[in-house]
């Protein structure tokens, strides 16, 4: 533990056939790793003690204004030198139990012989990378230091993939609640993944740049074995960013076809609300002329009908037979009758598609 709980200082120093791998009291006990032949890596873990911090960019030589950037709250990422170290700035990303998303700040130094990484939150994120480092064999372990900000910007890249396959799920979900239901719900669904997609959108941009910069032929840090593998991630990269402009394409849809839906809802039952008015039309006729009530003993013309024994059964079957005739007559026009049959039923059933709908609908509540 260090000397703070807020930040854990963790400590591996490796070679191509020999790692240690211990945890730190104090800045001070990685100095001597320093002057030592191999690959030093120290992981500070939350950064919620500016002395700690302090400490460790003292002993690393960090710049001050690097060290500021780190301490600050929000910073963009980034890639920049100072005095001979690479510093970048990138974030992780990952869902938490309510699956929103999270966003963790990696702040990675690389020197001659040396990374510095420093991660805030309580999370250790990086172990994937720890446990390939304890394979003997391992390819990061042939390499320098290189290699391993290679893998570390690798982990930050793959942390996106799962979180977008996730989010794909979702946007289906959402498409087929917004074009089959048109429940209110969807729109505030939409808005939630415009919201998330951009805030992906801003995280994964600037990591292109970060690439591109430690690609260049003037970066002394990475050799040309190691560029071969940074392009590989500058593919991935640009990979995430066409998928996330997708998923911004297909929300936008989404909230045109949600109003388009609600429209044509609100057409479908105005058709119906005017189909009713229409039908009561001729009996309101029917039984306003024969409210009138003229006296047959006057002329034998005022209303006969009123005299008759079967009278009154007579105007309801009128009334009757001409609402029938009028519904059939409005079906055969395609009024009514014959509309689209929703794909998803209240019971939840769902035409070939059931079994991935109800898993998605799962997540997307727990979401919501």
């Amino acid at each position: 533990m260090a000397d703070n709980d807020g930040s854990r200082l963790h400590l591996v120093w490796y070679t191509a056939t020999e790692l240690q791998e211990r945890q730190l009291q104090s800045a001070t006990e990685v100095t001597p790793f320093l002057t030592r032949d191999g690959v030093t890596w120290l992981h500070v873990q939350g950064l919620t003690d500016p002395a700690t911090i302090e400490a460790v960019g003292e002993a690393f030589g960090l710049h001050p204004l690097a060290l500021e950037d780190v301490l600050s709250g929000q910073q963009r990422s980034k890639a920049e030198e100072y005095d001979g170290q690479d510093f970048v700035v990138a974030y992780l990303v990952h869902e938490d139990a309510g699956h929103a998303l999270q966003y963790t700040r990696l702040s990675l130094f690389v020197g001659p012989n040396y990374v510095l990484s420093l991660l805030g939150g309580d999370e250790d994120l990086l172990e994937p990378v720890r446990q390939r480092l304890r394979t003997p064999r391992a390819a990061v372990r042939q390499h320098g230091v290189d290699h391993l900000m290679h893998s570390l910007i690798d982990l930050v890249v793959d942390s996106y993939f799962p979180v977008l396959e996730d989010f794909g799920e979702y946007l289906e979900f959402v498409q087929d609640e917004t074009l089959l239901r048109q429940r209110p719900e969807a729109l505030v669904a939409i808005q939630h993944a415009k919201r998330e997609l951009l805030g992906l959108r801003r995280a994964v941009w600037p990591l292109r740049e970060i690439l591109n910069v430690l690609m260049r032929d003037d970066n002394n840090t990475v050799t040309p074995p190691v560029r071969h593998y940074l392009r590989d991630c500058y593919d991935h990269v640009v990979m995430l960013i066409d998928t996330i402009e997708t998923y911004r394409e297909m929300a936008s849809d989404l909230m045109d076809a949600y109003m388009s839906a609600v429209s044509n809802r609100l057409n479908s039952v105005m058709k119906i609300l005017t189909v009713i008015a229409t039908l009561f039309m001729p009996l309101t006729f029917i039984v306003g002329v024969y409210g009138m009530n003229f006296r047959t003993d006057v002329s034998r013309w005022n209303m006969p009908e009123l005299t008759w024994r079967y009278g009154y059964p007579l105007c309801w079957a009128v009334m009757i037979v001409t609402v029938i005739g009028m519904l059939l007559y409005f079906r055969k026009l395609g009024w009514i009758g014959g509309g689209d049959v929703p794909c998803v039923e209240d019971d939840g059933i769902v035409c070939g598609h059931r079994e991935r709908m109800l898993a998605a609908r799962k997540g997307t509540q727990t979401r919501s």
